[in-house]
This record gives structure tokens, C-alpha cells and sequence, in this order.
């Protein structure tokens, strides 16, 4: 197998890995070549491409979607990816993917649900069959839901590919970095980052460093983009800049026996062929895979009193046609300063109309101070109550008004937020770590009423005494 590398754009981003460089933007119209001159010119589908190559076209939108909304690309490759056996079941199949939601498959609960870390598995699991479902709301049949995972692995696929044809992957792994290898380049993607996949693109995934666990945000029938800032202004939040994009890479020569992988409606299907589907020497468009790093994230919080919600912490949102409502939000907690004054710094106890799953990278989360653990992942769904443990409570309030600002360090939690309501599944519910004790951290809040000060202050004000 020989192996090309070059790139006719590219941006001075330093990588661990060694060699990488990516484009950077959000929602450009990228083009990268590993040859020069393997881009055609003035055209996207001459009769003879550069080189001999075959051009073809991924849309990740419907051809007539408003231009400002249309995403596909133009890749140009040494064969076809149609070139390849019929699509069979994969066997043994996977039972624990869910891409359509229902009662025959997955439960309604009100209940506050969260998950210890889950181990590393004893037997070789790459990110495939590492993958499974936690809970998720719609059908990606019907093109409109969603779908939360997690993925716990210990070995790096093999001679094979994974394509996801139900929707967007968003990759947030929490332990062990993960080389991704796409059709349209390499990515290295470090805890402390994310990786978004979209619907259709082959990649596989190597573990550099042995064991890697994860979360997994999947959307059906709509895409990432980043969040109108409002009032904000012109800058914050996540920059446009800091998104990262592969340069073009290929492989030529021959793969016997090499196996292309794709889920479509929540089951693996398998196909044969013989050659790598790596094999685009070059490409241009604005539908590619992309990854964030969340250090780069500029939050934004209140200054003065109260607390801000936390959709002030957005880093990309897949609206629905409702404005404002979203199918899925990727809202983070990182670190930064606390500085607002006669206010209960921690989140607010609230009931919501979305649904929340929260997961932990690294550090501690500050509503809650212990149990919730990083790798670990806690659900709170449309109105059911939620908010700081007993003893996060008790401690804030102790310092009372004098705690003057304070800096949240060494810590990075995130919440994908959704206005569906999910259903969760089976074995998430019976899994051996689930915390069936969740609820009792907050059972210890005790009331702070007084009777006596509340009787003293209708008395002052009945008797015009008091305003």
C-alpha cells in the first residue's frame, strides 16, 4: 500500500501527531489536493479528471436547499466509492443502536437518571461495536430526532470503515485520543475536543492510546451550525477560526477483503471490496468533517447579579423551524470566573421544557459535588426538577455574602439540550452503573423557612410599617 500526502491549502495548526495540518473556518467552501493539479479547473465534472481520477459529489442537503443553507462537496478519487458488493446484514448484529425511537424499544422516564463511569471493556471492542445508545427521541427515517451515545473501546479498527448514513456524528471523547482517518483527510481529536462526522463520510478510527471512552451526539435530517449571538454582538463564544478541517490524504493500491461498515436505521450493514475508501487525492466544498478544540471557547457570564442561562454557553446548535428551539444544542462548562454579587453562584434549581444530558471530561462539576464523575453522564428530562446537590447548597450559602470572585478551575463539562423528549433504552436503564442513589443527594435539603421572621415581617407590613 503506498501512501500520498500533500495539500495545495494549508494553515500552520501544530499537531502531536506529526505532519498534520488543517484549513480552518466554519461552514467554508474549503478545496485540498494531494497532488498538484488534481483539482479540475473551471469545472466540477469534466469528461477526463486530472490524473484519471473519477469525480463524485457528497450532499449533505437536498440540491434545491437555499444556498446559504446548501452543503456538499466534490470529491475526486482513484475509484468510486459504488464500486463495492451488495450491502448484507452484519453478523453478528449489533443490538445495542437505536436510530428509531418507540415503545418497542425504549422507555419514558421522569426520573433523574445518572450513570457512573463504565469500564473498559475485557474482550478487543473497537469503536463500532464500542458504540451503544443511551437514550434519543424521533427516527431517522422520518429525518427529524436525535440519538445520545457513548462508546467504550480498547482496539483500533481494522481493515474496515465506518459509515454513518442516519445522520451527524459529534464525538466527544473523554479518554484516549482518537486518529480519525476520512475521505476527506487525517484528524487527530484530543480529550478536551470534539470531532463532528457528517451523515455519509467513511472514516475509521485508530486509538493511539490504547483504551478510549466517549460521548456521542447524533442528529437526524439537519446539521452543526454555530448559535446567532444576539446581543452578544459580533464575537464570543465559539470562533468561526478555531474550527479545524483534514487536509486531502489517500491511499492507493489494492485492500483485499477491506469492508465498508454503514448504519442506516440503527442496524449495521456490511460490504465488501477491494481497495481503501481513502483514496480522494483531492476535493473541494463546504460538507466535510471537522473537530473544535473547547479551550478556545470565549464565555460569556454575568457580571453583576444573578445567573445566566446556559444557553449562553453554546457551541454549535442544530436549530428545528421553530427560531430559538433547537433539535439538539452542545452547550459546555468551562472554566471561568465567577464574579456576580448577592447571587447563588452555582446553577439555579429549575424544570425545563428541554431535555438535558450532561457528561463530565475532566475535573468536577460545580453543581455537584461529588458523584457526578468524569466519563460518567447524568439525564434530566423535559420538567423534571434538577440543580445543585445538598452539599453544593449548603456550602454556597455558608460563605455568604462575602465570597467575593472566584475562578472555576481545571474543569469542562457539557450538556446536549434538546427540545424532544428522549426515550431511553434498555440496557442504559439496567446497566450496572446506573447510580440508583442519584436521588438522594438531594433528599438532605432541609427547609430554611422561619416562621417567626415571616409573622414579624406580615405583621410589620399590615401595620403600614413596613415597605
Amino acid at each position: 500500500m503506498e501512501i500520498e500526502s500533500q495539500s495545495s491549502m494549508k494553515t500552520n495548526v501544530p499537531d502531536s501527531l506529526g505532519g498534520l495540518e488543517y484549513l480552518s473556518g466554519f461552514g467554508n467552501d474549503f478545496s485540498s489536493e494531494a497532488v498538484a493539479g488534481a483539482l479540475p479547473r473551471g469545472q466540477n465534472n469534466p469528461i477526463r479528471c486530472p490524473y484519471g481520477l473519477y469525480a463524485e459529489q457528497i450532499s449533505g442537503t437536498s440540491f434545491t436547499t437555499p444556498r446559504k443553507l446548501n452543503q456538499r462537496s466534490w470529491l475526486y478519487r482513484i475509484k468510486p466509492s459504488v464500486t463495492h458488493e451488495p450491502f448484507k446484514p452484519r453478523s453478528p448484529s449489533h443490538k445495542r443502536l437505536v436510530s428509531e425511537f418507540n415503545q418497542s424499544n425504549s422507555f419514558a422516564t421522569p426520573t433523574q437518571l445518572r450513570w457512573r463511569p463504565v469500564e473498559v471493556p475485557d474482550s478487543p471492542t473497537d469503536f463500532i461495536d464500542g458504540l451503544y445508545t443511551i437514550c434519543g427521541a424521533g427516527s431517522s427515517f422520518l429525518r427529524h430526532g436525535y440519538a445520545i451515545h457513548m462508546y467504550a473501546a480498547n482496539k483500533s479498527m481494522e481493515n474496515c470503515a465506518y459509515c454513518n448514513a442516519d445522520g451527524d456524528f459529534l464525538i466527544v471523547p473523554q479518554k484516549g485520543r482518537l486518529w480519525i482517518t476520512s475521505e476527506c483527510g487525517k484528524l487527530q481529536v484530543s480529550p478536551g475536543e470534539v470531532v463532528i462526522l457528517p451523515q455519509g463520510f467513511r472514516f475509521d478510527v485508530t486509538l493511539p492510546d490504547g483504551p478510549s471512552l466517549g460521548y456521542v451526539g447524533e442528529i437526524f435530517g439537519s446539521h452543526f451550525q454555530l448559535p446567532d449571538l444576539g446581543p452578544i454582538g459580533a464575537n464570543g463564544l465559539a470562533a468561526s477560526r478555531d474550527f479545524l478541517v483534514p487536509t486531502a490524504w489517500f491511499e492507493k493500491g489494492p485492500r483485499p477483503g477491506y469492508t465498508i461498515v454503514q448504519k442506516f436505521g440503527g442496524e449495521l450493514f456490511t460490504a465488501a471490496q477491494d481497495f481503501s475508501p481513502f483514496n480522494v487525492v483531492s476535493w473541494h466544498g463546504n460538507y466535510v468533517p471537522y473537530k473544535y478544540d473547547l479551550s478556545k471557547f470565549c464565555p460569556f457570564n454575568t457580571v453583576l447579579i444573578d445567573h445566566g442561562d446556559p444557553s449562553v454557553n453554546t457551541v454549535l446548535t442544530a436549530p428545528t423551524d421553530k427560531p430559538g428551539v433547537a433539535l439538539l444544542d452542545f452547550v459546555i462548562f468551562p472554566p471561568r470566573w465567577l464574579v456576580s454579587e448577592h447571587t447563588f453562584r452555582p446553577p439555579y434549581y429549575h424544570r425545563n421544557c428541554m431535555s438535558e444530558f450532561m457528561g463530565l471530561i475532566y475535573g468536577s462539576y460545580e453543581a455537584k459535588s461529588e458523584g457526578f464523575l468524569p466519563g460518567g453522564a447524568s439525564l434530566h428530562s423535559c420538567m423534571t426538577p434538577h440543580g445543585p446537590d445538598t452539599k453544593t447548597f449548603e456550602a454556597t450559602v455558608a460563605q455568604g455574602e462575602n465570597a467575593g470572585p472566584f475562578r472555576i478551575m481545571d474543569t469542562m463539562a457539557f450538556m446536549f439540550e434538546s427540545s424532544l423528549i428522549p426515550r431511553v433504552c434498555p440496557w442504559a436503564l439496567e446497566s450496572p452503573y446506573l447510580d440508583h442513589n442519584y436521588y438522594q443527594c438531594w433528599i438532605g435539603l432541609r427547609s430554611h423557612f422561619s416562621h417567626e421572621d415571616a409573622q414579624c415581617k406580615t405583621n410589620e407590613l399590615q401595620d403600614g410599617r413596613w415597605s
